[in-house]
């Protein structure tokens, strides 16, 4: 029998990774983040944020547009593949979230770890496309007070709070495929 007091404990996730990943990788300060209550969030980050939908087809009704990804970073070990990207409209390249995300490659059949791999679609519409059945929780909703990479990712200018979420995505059997942060831009955002 262990005692409790020789047990390491497990260290709990930050409520920003694994966006604090990519912080910790790049060097940058910690990004100041305050955890709220969803029903906090003005409109629309509370339309587009408080839901079990995924992001993807969420941002394209919203927009009305289809979306890309432009990746700011990425990193993999094995099958860990780390994320840092920008979504932006079809057409326009104008971008409506950013998003750090680490996906566990090993849940995704060919040709769908690939298409991930490719880094044009968003995780959310491959796995639409692709049938593979899966949930969508937020596990905490999220206010930052943006930094200089976050204004320069979106494009704008101002100091602005944004808000986002930080999501778990999981297969059928509960395993997860994978964890995400998803910030939106602030609305009406002066442009740079």
């Amino acid at each position: 029998m262990t005692s409790a007091s020789s047990v390491s404990p497990v260290k709990p996730r930050s409520a920003i990774h694994p966006l604090d990943d990519f912080y910790a990788w790049n060097g940058r300060p910690l990004l100041p983040h305050e955890v709220v209550p969803g029903d906090s969030l003005p409109e629309p980050a509370r339309s587009l944020l408080v839901h079990e939908r995924d992001m993807t087809r969420t941002l394209e009704q919203f927009h009305g547009s289809a979306l890309h990804l432009r990746v700011v970073s990425r990193r993999q070990e094995g099958d860990s593949y780390w994320r840092e990207s920008v979504l932006e409209l079809d057409g326009t390249n104008q971008p409506v979230e950013l998003g750090a995300i680490r996906i566990d490659l090993s849940r995704f059949p060919e040709p769908w770890r690939g298409k991930i791999l490719e880094e044009h679609l968003p995780l959310g519409g491959i796995l639409n496309a692709s049938g593979i059945q899966y949930t969508s929780r937020p596990t905490a909703f999220l206010r930052f007070q943006p930094d200089a990479f976050i204004t320069c990712a979106l494009h704008f200018s101002e100091s602005m709070e944004v808000y986002g979420r930080q999501n778990a995505l999981r297969d059928s059997a509960g395993r997860i495929l994978a964890e995400i942060i998803e910030i939106l831009p602030p609305p009406g955002a002066k442009r740079p």
